[in-house]
C-alpha cells in the first residue's frame, strides 16, 4: 500500500466537513450516542443517504463505531440478546451509509463466569447476523475475562467465529493503545494477530497513557504517551488507520500529519 488512508473519529452530523478539517481520508462515525441502546440514527443532514453521496464526492471512505454498550459474549440475558439486535441495526445502518465496516468490541464475561461460553455466544451472534457490511472485532486493552485482550483468548474467540456461517464477513480491527495496555508484544502483535485471524482490516492508531499491561483504556496523542513502535505497528498492518485521540479536529489533524509525515 503505497497511499495511505488515514483519518480520525468524526461527528455523523458534519462529517464529511470535519474529515476535510483533519485532512482525512477516512472517517469513523457513530451512529446515535455510543452509550445507549437507542436505534442507531444517522443525524447527518438528509440522512443516511445524503451522508453516503457527500462522502462518495468527497473520496472518503467511512467506517462505524458500535455502541460500547454492546456484549455478544455476555451470559447475562438482559445484555446479549438486546446486545445481537443492536448489532444487527448497526450494520444495517452502516450499509445504508455506505460504510467499509463495523467495528465492535469484543466484549466479556464477568468473573467466575465460563469464557468458553462467552466465546460460543461468539459464535452464535455470528450465526445469526446478516452482514451487509464486514463487522470487525476489536481488541481491548482491559479486563481478564475478556474476549480479546490476551492472544490465547483472542484465538479462542477466534475459533469459535470460525464454526459459524457467515464467519468471512469477520475481520479484525487493531488498536494499538488496547494492545500496549493489555501488555501485547508490539514488536511482533501484528504478526501474532495475523496467525490468529489471517487478516487486519483497520487500525485504531492511538497513544497510550497508561504504561504496558496497565489495562488502562486511556488513548493519548500520538508520540506523547508510552507505546512505543506505533509506526512500525502501523506500517507492518497495513490497512486504513483511524486515530481515537484527544484534542478534537486539531488534535487529530495533528496525529494525522504526524503519521504520514512518518510513513
Amino acid at each position: 500500500m503505497t497511499k495511505w488512508t488515514i483519518g480520525g473519529h468524526v461527528d455523523a452530523a458534519d462529517a464529511v466537513a470535519q474529515a476535510a478539517a483533519r485532512q482525512a481520508n477516512v472517517a469513523q462515525i457513530s451512529l446515535g450516542d455510543p452509550k445507549s441502546w437507542k436505534k442507531p440514527v444517522c443525524d447527518y443532514p438528509g440522512g443516511s443517504q445524503a451522508l453516503r453521496e457527500a462522502a462518495g464526492e468527497a473520496g472518503l471512505t467511512l467506517v462505524v463505531h458500535a455502541a460500547f454498550v454492546i456484549n455478544v459474549a455476555s451470559l447475562n440475558n438482559r445484555i446479549r440478546i438486546p446486545s445481537r439486535k443492536l448489532l444487527q441495526q448497526t450494520l444495517d445502518a452502516a450499509a445504508d451509509v455506505g460504510a467499509m465496516g463495523v467495528v465492535v468490541h469484543g466484549g466479556h464475561v464477568r468473573d467466575g463466569e465460563s469464557i468458553e461460553k462467552g466465546q460460543d455466544n461468539w459464535r452464535k451472534a455470528v450465526d445469526g447476523l446478516e452482514m451487509p457490511v464486514p463487522l470487525l472485532v476489536e481488541n481491548t486493552a482491559g479486563g481478564n475475562n475478556a474476549m480479546a485482550r490476551f492472544l490465547d483468548r483472542l484465538s479462542g474467540t477466534w475459533q469459535a467465529i470460525g464454526a459459524a456461517s457467515g464467519h468471512e464477513n469477520v475481520g479484525f480491527c487493531l488498536d494499538t493503545c488496547h494492545a500496549y495496555a493489555a501488555g501485547l508484544d508490539m514488536t511482533s502483535v501484528v504478526d501474532d494477530v495475523r496467525a490468529i485471524t489471517g487478516r487486519i482490516d483497520l487500525v485504531h492508531a492511538n497513544d497510550s497513557q497508561g504504561g504496558a499491561g496497565s489495562g488502562r483504556d486511556r488513548h493519548a496523542n500520538l508520540g506523547e504517551g508510552q507505546c512505543h513502535g506505533l509506526i512500525d505497528v502501523i506500517r507492518a498492518a497495513q490497512a486504513p488507520v483511524v486515530v481515537e485521540t484527544p484534542g478534537g479536529a486539531e488534535g487529530q489533524a495533528r496525529d494525522i500529519a504526524w503519521l504520514r509525515e512518518r510513513l
